[in-house]
């Protein structure tokens, strides 16, 4: 990806910090962000999904694709990706917008 900064090629971008603590922290935020990019896609691609059918009008895929979303923010929560509170404002809001379009679904 244009932009991202790899570890082999940390030190050969441009001006970074000359202490070696500063160094190394800059190190571990880019292991540290290469490990939780794959779980916040997998929330955020689930989630989108879910929202896609809901807006679709497909009641009975968001319902299915529902448990999966819940599971992928309740696992990013967990490992502290993202804070909890955004996590179940996340749900609370898929499962708002999928009763309103069984609701509508069945009127």
């Amino acid at each position: 990806m244009p932009g991202c900064i790899g570890i082999d090629n940390l030190l050969e971008v441009g001006p970074l910090a000359n202490i070696k603590s500063a160094i190394k922290r800059v190190k571990v935020a880019e292991k540290k962000r290469m490990r939780n990019k794959p779980v916040r896609n997998r929330a955020r691609n689930v989630v989108a999904s879910v929202r896609k059918a809901v807006a679709s009008g497909d009641v009975d895929g968001a319902t299915q694709g529902l448990p999966a979303a819940f599971s992928a923010l309740d696992k990013a929560a967990r490992k502290g990706i993202i804070h909890p509170n955004n996590a179940a404002r996340r749900k609370s809001r898929l499962a708002k917008a999928l009763a309103k379009a069984r609701e509508a679904a069945s009127s």
